[in-house]
């Protein structure tokens, strides 16, 4: 083999893992959404819509480089077992689950495809990660309540309105949140007599 001919393989076989990198870098990624509210729900289809467009902002644009899959409705563990199984037929390249139910299912059902959440109020008290800054194994996400902004609730209400002197708390004495806010007592007691219903 001639010294040029030589030359020009080598250089073109060092190119070779760019140009591989290149090609998989235009290939499709798929996520799999377990969405909380039915496709006819205003705010499902108004946070799919910022979903899709915050991706779009970041470069990934459905239809050139990634694909959704979206599962409406998922409202308890049994359908998310089911949405789960349907969204892992297609090998997706994340999750995205919204609501407890479908953390839930995605997390019995996967423990390698990254996971994110979102609407899931104390994911740490409801062992769905070990902490908020280390989640831990394969699942990450955003918390929508905290339960010492119950007292904040209370504060505001009687800065709106001075003259209150008893609330009404309606919510799930199971949940976590009832727990932790019970135990933790988070509102002012001075002036005001709280109830949990």
């Amino acid at each position: 083999m001639r010294r040029r001919q030589f030359i020009t393989l080598l250089g073109g076989a060092a190119a070779w893992p760019l140009a591989a990198r290149a090609q998989q870098d235009r290939r499709v990624r798929w996520i799999g959404v377990l969405m909380i509210f039915p496709d006819t729900d205003k705010i499902g289809s108004g946070n799919a819509t910022a979903f899709e467009e915050g991706l779009a902002a970041l470069g990934w644009n459905v239809g050139r480089n990634i694909a959704i899959d979206y599962r409406w409705a998922v409202t308890d563990v049994e359908k998310g077992r089911s949405a789960v199984a349907q969204v892992l037929r297609l090998s997706p390249d994340l999750i995205l689950a919204n609501g407890g139910p479908a953390l839930t299912a995605a997390q019995q059902a996967t423990r390698t495809i990254p996971i994110v959440f979102t609407g899931v109020s104390e994911p740490v008290e409801r062992g769905f990660i070990t902490s908020l800054a280390r989640p831990g194994g394969n699942t990450t996400g955003f918390a929508n309540m905290e339960s010492t902004v119950g007292g904040k609730w209370v504060e505001l209400l009687k800065e709106i309105a001075p003259g209150v002197a008893r609330i009404t708390a309606v919510f799930d004495p199971a949940s976590s949140f009832a727990k932790t806010f019970l135990i933790q007592r988070k509102w002012p007691a001075r002036n005001c007599r709280l109830r949990l219903v």
